[in-house]
């Protein structure tokens, strides 16, 4: 009686504490018939003792909208994780998902049928597109005007470039490329060769443009924002380290 006794003192230490309350897990369509949430959920509830459950109602939600911490991409669409940030348990779910460990397992996962999970992401691919008001085409021609003086552009000026400066599609991939081009006339070298009407300032007398300026209107950013946002992502592999 003793060693019974002994042998289920051990089996339920060595068993997760459960949380009363299941969190539920909303998924689209397409991850919840891939079979993945059956693969990572009793996994992650096996180590933490946060049983999470697939449940189209459920508090945390799975989408591919801009709201939320993106935690994996399949077929080159990311997938974004909304949870409430004052909730723990969800929290140490978001927390699992991107360590090393999560990213593990879901990348461990073997649909029966399309491509496979990927977790270990760049940023830009996890992102939602932006949406930006303005003439993509206008944009297309004056990015090749005024930017493809430095920067490749795309196929168009692909030997005209300078191989100091990123291309367009380089710049695409990285996590802040929309803020990048939205304020652009102010990161350097640009502010010394740079006229955007009605945002900067003239040029100083005594400190005239370099080269020939870049004269552009709001609308002409506009316009060139709504092409680079139809710009293809460089494949740059790992994820982007900023300093």
């Amino acid at each position: 009686m003793r060693f019974v006794f002994l042998c289920l003192s051990l089996t339920l230490f060595a068993s997760p504490s459960w949380s009363q309350e299941d969190l539920g897990l909303a998924a689209p369509p397409e991850v919840t018939a891939s079979g993945l949430l059956e693969h990572i959920l009793p996994r992650f509830s096996l180590k933490t003792g946060v049983r999470v459950v697939a449940d189209p109602a459920g508090v945390m939600v799975l989408s591919h909208g801009p709201q939320g911490a993106p935690v994996f991409a399949r077929d080159g669409v990311g997938y974004n994780l909304n949870i409430s940030p004052d909730d723990p348990r969800q929290q140490r779910f978001l927390d699992w998902l991107r360590s090393d460990i999560g990213k593990r397992t879901v990348e461990s996962f073997a649909p029966a049928s399309g491509a496979a999970f990927v977790a270990s992401i760049p940023e830009a691919i996890a992102d939602s597109p932006t949406q930006v008001d303005g003439d993509a085409a206008l944009g297309a021609r004056l990015s090749l005007i005024h930017c493809g003086r430095c920067h490749v552009v795309g196929p168009e000026n692909r030997m005209s470039g300078l191989g100091s400066t990123p291309s367009f599609a380089v710049l695409r991939a990285m996590p802040d490329w929309s803020e990048r081009f939205e304020t652009f006339y102010v990161l350097n070298p640009h502010p010394s060769f740079t006229q955007i009407e009605g945002i900067t300032a003239p040029f100083a007398p005594d400190l005239p443009s370099p080269i020939v300026p870049l004269a552009i209107t709001p609308e002409d950013l506009e316009a060139i924002l709504a092409f680079v946002a139809l710009v293809s992502a460089a494949d740059l592999g790992a994820p982007l380290q900023f300093q």
